[in-house]
């Protein structure tokens, strides 16, 4: 990761299922590569659904952040571009009802902070459409969960960016199941600078 970071002149990370309840100061120094590095996590459950941001401190000027269920929100001002804004971790739940609510928490943050360009990333646990799932059964629930994400998405004129590589980003152990659960929401914002 620390090349990464190097290589690409990475601004900020946001990681998913890191599997820790703690995390420390040394820790991010050393996955960083420099203590030029903020920092905020969020434990999850005893570890499960784990969060982690960090951010170059030069280029992202923290002003403060919201942990939730499922999430990590740190608000700011991007240094290079002078552009406030949001950057959201998300790792939502596989239940139906807890998606629901991560989407409703995070309509309403984006409506307390309408003048602020808003990044979200992460793993959403959901599909835009049935050819983003293969190999799984159909599900009455599916119908509803393709519905309520891209009325999420369209309700707060977010933007779905292209990830570039696989078609999937999860797959079960034997292959036979996969779908596109990891994406990069923006706001029409966040594109404008």
């Amino acid at each position: 990761m620390r090349n990464i970071i190097d290589n690409d002149s990475v601004e900020v990370v946001c990681l998913q299922e890191i599997k820790s309840v703690e995390f420390s100061d040394t820790r991010c120094f050393s996955l960083w590569g420099n203590n030029e590095v903020g920092w905020i996590h969020n434990e999850g459950l005893r570890g499960a659904g784990s969060l982690l941001v960090m951010w170059h401190k030069q280029t992202f000027q923290y002003e403060s952040h919201v942990v939730g269920t499922g999430f990590i929100v740190i608000l700011g001002l991007h240094t290079k571009s002078y552009l406030r804004c949001a950057v959201v971790n998300v790792y939502a739940a596989c239940n139906m009802s807890d998606k629901e609510s991560l989407w409703e928490g995070l309509t309403t943050l984006m409506n307390s902070n309408l003048n602020w360009a808003w990044c979200l990333c992460g793993d959403f646990n959901a599909v835009r459409c049935a050819s983003e799932r293969k190999g799984a059964r159909e599900r009455g629930s599916q119908k509803k969960e393709v519905s309520g994400f891209n009325n999420f998405i369209a309700n707060n004129y977010l933007v779905e960016l292209l990830l570039v590589g696989k078609k999937y980003t999860w797959y079960r152990a034997n292959n036979t199941t996969k779908s596109r659960l990891d994406r990069v929401l923006v706001s029409e914002e966040w594109l404008w600078k």
